[in-house]
């Protein structure tokens, strides 16, 4: 579905359109969602920071505990470490994941925010839109909006992760892991 370029192009676009929104970096922070929603934020940061020549921080979210469906996936959670290296009072945030599903990961990243402090504003940019929402969430930036079944899976692999950038459709069972 999408190949390195393409994954290139279209955070190159979202980086652009992150600037243009927010009328420059006053008070921007990017915040991504463990795994890869934070090596998208990162890519972001360097993005703007190769056009604009201002480094934008980026911190990273792990929100395990802030799950509705805790009980449902795991009984004893991995948590990693949530690292956000500024407060997060009267920023702009830019919340960064992979692929938007359902809105239930996106919800959870929302509460564990709010738990820090407040914002001026979150806005949430994403890789893949892939449809389906169970909540009231939309992104405000996104790369790719696809349509596959329930059943089908969306999968991002991104270089620093995975070794590799690309985006796939397989036919994988989901097993609890809604976004």
């Amino acid at each position: 579905m999408l190949n390195h370029q393409d994954i290139e192009r279209t955070l190159n676009r979202i980086a652009h359109e992150i600037w243009e929104r927010n009328r420059g970096a006053e008070n921007l922070v990017l915040i991504g969602i463990r795994r890869r929603g934070v090596t998208i934020a990162n890519r972001l940061s360097e993005k703007l920071k190769k056009f604009e020549g201002i480094t934008i921080p980026v911190g990273a979210l792990d929100i395990n505990l802030y799950r509705d469906d805790l009980s449902e996936i795991a009984s004893q959670p991995v948590l990693k470490k949530t690292e956000i290296p500024f407060s997060v009072q009267d920023k702009k945030i830019v919340l960064c994941d992979d692929v938007l599903y359902t809105g239930r990961t996106v919800r959870a990243a929302l509460d564990s925010i709010i738990d820090l402090g407040r914002p001026k504003s979150i806005l949430l940019a994403v890789l893949v839109d892939r449809g389906h929402r169970e909540l009231p969430i939309q992104p405000n930036f996104s790369g790719s909006n696809v349509s596959p079944a329930r059943e089908e899976l969306v999968e991002v692999m991104l270089e620093e992760d995975d070794g590799i950038d690309q985006v796939i459709i397989t036919g994988g069972d989901l097993n609890g892991t809604k976004k």
